[in-house]
């Protein structure tokens, strides 16, 4: 059966805190869009989870049907999804969760089962194979603290899905799982190979049946009956195989060629880098790209909008108004310093033990300068990350700037500041969505300029004296955290035992 031909192309997002969805003509214009919010569930301390029928399909259903309604009866030529990962859903041999899903690198309760997979097999040797350290971003421990913690619901799991492959399990009765999120699932996954590692994938998750793989420009099935009666979309439709929502949105603005970089302002800061080879860094992801042949460097603070969320809730008013009055404060928060790590780090420190600090605090300050000091330090890690990355021969060329937190201009502005680097601001600012109506196209035919479909409309330019001030900035920010570890861990350590 061949694919159909060209016709209105449907993204869906999973997000953390939202989701997405977008409906788009072959040339790239958006016909529709629609959204709903949602949370996430956090039982424990290092717990974070979504329910994936409350949250996924539910979500999911609501977007497809308003944008239907939207369709206004137009035919459609494909469907893909992403969501939020890597995730570990388990799931019964029809495909009905078992337990909540675990989310990814914010989720760190498996921290003794890296430790355990660390000694067994080398951590050396992990990174050389899987191209990325066992961390808490990484689907394997997780899997083996499933085993380990909840035996009962380990020995029902016959499917480990994400947020995408779930909804393509749900539309299409395939169990696949694309490349890039397979090679999250570390140390599952040989990363040069571009294949499972069966022998330590029975290591780590002994049994359990492994998806095939694909990549995420490749049809993974199309909408059966069942799903079609559920959701209102037309039965034959072609359905990707979808991946992760950050690499979604890599490919939304034009991130393709080698030396191009996201930057990601959201409920977390996320990067992604193209690469030509792998290239495995201690301190980050090194993962196989959304097309084939391709690979990336990844990395992600645990924590940047979520930080500023936390302030204006504390002290109440809405971001326009802070922003207005942070934008009034001199470069360096007159003399305040900031860790955005209050729920640990990721890259490059991978410490889920880390904290936020606030240090220089005078009762001269108030919200404006904190406020300012929350953005400076997340772009004090914006710019230890890209360190990280040229360390690993990742250098930055093209840097394309993404996500609410480009609206407003102070945040990037800042981040360029911090940087020394120019940013450019896409003129389509709906995320991962659109990325996954470019691969529906892809992979289903359609021609499409990925320049074209989302021009750069604007470019921030840092000033060069700002630069400077903040180059003796981060080089405390940098001593700052190795200063206060022992302190935060301890403390860390006292949250644990009161939650």
């Amino acid at each position: 059966m061949g694919l159909l031909p060209e016709g209105l192309l449907l993204g869906v997002d999973i997000g953390t805190s939202s989701s997405k969805g977008v409906l788009v003509q072959p040339d790239g214009a958006v016909v529709a869009r629609a959204s709903r919010p949602h949370q996430v569930s956090t039982p424990r301390p290092g717990w974070v989870e979504h329910d994936p029928e409350d949250v996924w399909w539910r979500d999911f259903v609501a977007i497809v049907g308003e944008l239907m309604a939207a369709a206004n009866g137009r035919r459609l030529g494909g469907l893909a999804v992403s969501g939020i990962g890597p995730c570990l859903l388990a799931a019964d041999q029809d495909g009905k969760p078992l337990r909540p899903a675990i989310l990814y690198g914010v989720d760190t309760r498996a921290t003794e089962e890296i430790g355990e997979l660390d000694a067994e097999l080398g951590v050396d040797t992990i990174l050389r194979r899987c191209g990325s350290p066992l961390t808490s971003q990484a689907v394997g421990p997780k899997l083996r603290w499933l085993a380990k913690r909840e035996p009962d619901v380990y020995a029902g799991t016959r499917m480990l899905l994400m947020a995408s492959s779930f909804l393509v399990y749900r539309l299409t009765g395939r169990y696949v799982l694309d490349h890039h999120s397979a090679s999250q699932c570390t140390p599952m996954y040989d990363l040069d190979a571009a294949r499972w590692d069966a022998e330590w994938a029975e290591l780590v998750a002994p049994g359990l049946p492994l998806p095939d793989l694909l990549w995420p420009t490749e049809v993974a099935g199309r909408v059966n009956a069942e799903a079609a009666a559920l959701t209102g979309l037309p039965e034959g439709l072609p359905v990707t195989a979808g991946t992760i929502d950050a690499w979604a949105e890599a490919t939304s603005v034009g991130v393709r060629e080698p030396g191009d970089m996201m930057v990601m302002y959201g409920t977390t800061m996320f990067l992604v880098q193209v690469l030509t080879a792998p290239s495995p860094h201690a301190g980050l992801w090194g993962t196989r790209g959304v097309f084939p042949d391709s690979f990336t460097l990844a990395a992600g603070m645990a924590t940047s909008g979520a930080v500023t969320d936390w302030l204006r809730r504390l002290v109440g008013g809405d971001y326009g108004e802070l922003v207005e009055q942070a934008a009034l404060v001199p470069a360096g928060s007159r003399g305040l310093l900031l860790l955005p790590y209050f729920a640990g780090e990721r890259t490059p420190l991978f410490d889920p033990r880390a904290r936020g600090v606030l240090a220089g605090l005078t009762t001269s300050h108030g919200q404006p300068e904190i406020y300012r000091a929350i953005l400076e330090g997340i772009a004090y890690g914006v710019r230890h990350n890209l360190e990280a990355m040229a360390e690993a021969g990742g250098a930055a060329g093209r840097l394309v700037a993404v996500g609410g937190g480009t609206q407003g201009g102070l945040w990037t502005q800042i981040v360029s500041d911090v940087t020394g680097l120019p940013q450019e601001i896409p003129a389509e600012t709906v995320g991962a969505c659109l990325g996954d109506a470019m691969l529906a196209a892809v992979a289903t035919g359609v021609p499409i300029d990925h320049r074209a479909w989302n021009p750069i409309a604007s470019t921030v330019h840092p000033d060069s004296g700002r630069t400077e001030l903040y180059s003796a900035y981060y080089q405390h920010y940098r001593e700052l955290y190795t200063a206060t570890t022992a302190t935060v861990h301890f403390l860390a350590a006292q949250q644990h035992r009161s939650g």
